[in-house]
């Protein structure tokens, strides 16, 4: 009789593995005050109405008006939002989910006329408005808002496109139903025991050293994505139709314009990170053909590019052991930086384990009133996950800083800057392992991760964002998107990228299929510019430059008081130029140019 190892329900999960979310909201009572609070707010937006361009005065009043209700929109938001992601298959959860978003959907509608009526005020007259000491905490805003002029539509319509916003995360929202809750995945047999082949599991399976466990679990995972690939197709047709509908509405170029705009990026950034990378897949080929000899396979399959390269390694990391690490790591950033971060990842802001229900993976989660909460899925036999721990604290950490030093209005910083706090962190712990080891096993193992890494990170999040950036332009110029045409294009780039050593499976293209970040559209691309600026960022810091480190801190401390690519500029790296993706691939093949000595040396 096989032992059968179970998920754990929610309630089976210790209250000290679970994220405090006192500081939104002491309990579920005190989140029903505060969304009765919320709604009461939204009939007060009217008597702004009309009465912006009048003084510098009324528009600091509207201004303060909705800095309270965003405040409190964030509080109710982010705890409906958590309690939801750390069990989805609540109805309770759901319920208070689906009434914040609908709220908000009302909060928006309500205050539609306030961007409309600012943009309509003449150009002298709000010269003369910003002059006004009483405006000041609020210039950076307003002047964001300005920018959008071109793009905003009368008072009427931007309602109406308020009023679709909660049906507009329809497909998002099911997607994640179905991914998350709904689609079962079935088991693997594994030494006699069967294990659920989970979002979750499905990592840990693609790691292991067995390739019958691998090929089972990929088997296994791709026929429940097979068995609904059609719903899968039809909701990401939504996706995409939903961004081209809102390009064209505003009167953007394209859906890709539309949302690089907001970070000020050109499309020239994003052309140049594809064709860079382009420039450099040989090195990626190389790779590969080096995977497939050292794996000893004649054909390198799609479920053998996880494995470990060095598989007499074990890694096991209690949690707070991950912590000690991960703290250890960081100790080039300063005292305060560790001490407070030591203290969050200690004292409530993670919710550790897998439970059912619980959305996959990891993520960060920075507000202004809460801490700044850490989802995690923390396996202990998976080295991986300590990077990811020191990934989301570098999220974290950048909120912390944010909040810190920038009023609500403009603290939250850009995804585009997000994702060099977070990769930065992983940088120092590699570098931190690799000075405390004289073993060239564990070298090349961490040398190793490092390739895989940037593998992930670099090339396949702008394999990913050229698929979107496919779609989005095929469907724009009149090519129906079908699930065909879905898989047929993926499959081509996975030929492009993987070279011509990869075997595909006839499930491999599905992948293209399960990827959740594709519902918040041009959002991939900023993973490979932000580990790009990372290892270019903590190169500089840890040489032990005081001005490079200060530099740093201040990046994290600006929040959302200036564009991503000037803050970046500050700090040290031009992103508006090809050269930090070119210098990291460089470091790319320096990287696997010693992990291939090192292999080399050891088979003599």
């Amino acid at each position: 009789m096989s032992n059968t190892y179970s998920i754990p329900t929610r309630e089976e999960t210790a209250s000290q593995d679970q994220w405090d979310l006192s500081k939104l909201c002491t309990d579920d009572a005190a989140w029903e005050k505060a969304f009765n609070e919320f709604t009461s707010l939204i009939p007060q937006a009217e008597s702004y109405s009309g009465s912006l361009n009048v003084s510098a005065q009324n528009l600091h009043d509207c201004l303060d008006f909705l800095k309270v209700a965003g405040i409190l929109s964030e509080r109710i938001g982010y705890y409906a939002f958590l309690r939801y992601a750390e069990d989805a298959g609540n109805s309770d959860n759901q319920s208070r989910y689906g009434r914040v978003m609908q709220a908000e959907s009302q909060f928006a509608a309500a205050t539609s006329f306030i961007e409309p009526e600012i943009q309509a005020i003449d150009d002298l007259q709000m010269e003369d408005f910003l002059s006004d000491p009483i405006l000041d905490e609020y210039k950076i805003m307003l002047k964001k808002i300005l920018r959008y002029k071109p793009y905003i539509l009368s008072t009427e319509e931007e309602r109406l496109i308020a009023m679709e916003s909660e049906s507009a995360a329809t497909a998002q929202k099911a997607f994640s139903s179905l991914t998350d809750v709904d689609l079962e995945f079935g088991t693997i047999e594994i030494d006699g025991e069967s294990r659920p082949v989970s979002q979750s599991s499905y990592s840990s399976f693609m790691i292991n050293s067995d390739r019958n466990v691998r090929e089972a679990a990929f088997k296994t995972f791709y026929k429940g994505f097979d068995a609904h690939k059609n719903t899968l197709a039809s909701l990401y047709c939504g996706s995409v139709q939903h961004d081209a509908f809102i390009a064209r509405v505003r009167n953007h170029q394209s859906s890709r314009s539309s949302s690089l705009f907001r970070d000020n990026v050109k499309p020239e950034v994003y052309d140049n990170l594809i064709s860079t990378i382009h420039d450099h897949l040989p090195a990626l080929h190389k790779y590969y053909n080096l995977r497939k000899r050292l794996l000893g396979v004649e054909e390198l399959r799609h479920y053998d590019v996880y494995v470990p390269l060095i598989d007499s390694i074990k890694s096991h990391h209690t949690f707070d052991e991950a912590i000690e690490v991960v703290i250890e790591s960081l100790a080039p950033l300063g005292s305060e930086y560790t001490q407070t971060l030591q203290s969050g990842l200690k004292g409530g802001w993670v919710d550790k384990y897998e439970n059912k229900g619980k959305r996959s993976g990891a993520f960060s989660a920075g507000s202004f009133i809460g801490d700044p909460y850490i989802l995690m899925n923390f396996k202990e036999d998976v080295l991986r996950d300590v990077f990811t721990l020191a990934h989301e604290a570098g999220h974290s950490m950048h909120s912390y800083y944010s909040v810190k030093s920038n009023p609500f209005q403009h603290y939250n910083y850009t995804i585009f800057e997000a994702e060099v706090a977070s990769t930065f962190n992983e940088q120092l712990l590699a570098h931190h392992l690799l000075k405390n080891t004289d073993d060239p096993t564990m070298r090349a193992y961490i040398i190793g991760k490092q390739i895989d890494d940037i593998i992930a990170t670099i090339y396949r999040q702008t394999m990913f964002a050229e698929f979107e950036h496919l779609t989005h332009e095929a469907y724009e110029s009149g090519t129906p998107l079908t699930l065909d045409y879905f898989r047929t294009t993926y499959r081509a780039l996975l030929e492009q990228y993987f070279g011509p050593d990869m075997v595909f499976e006839e499930e491999s293209d599905l992948e293209g299929l399960r990827i959740p970040h594709f519902y918040r559209a041009f959002y991939v691309y900023k993973y490979a510019t932000g580990l790009s600026a990372a290892i270019a960022l903590s190169q500089k810091v840890l040489n032990g430059n005081e001005d490079d480190l200060g530099d740093y801190l201040s990046f994290l401390c600006s929040g959302g008081s200036e564009y991503p690519l000037d803050s970046l500029k500050k700090a040290g790296v031009d992103m508006s130029t090809p050269k930090p993706v070119e210098d990291a691939l460089a470091y790319f093949s320096a990287l696997l140019e010693e992990f291939e000595t090192l292999l080399t040396q050891q088979e003599t």
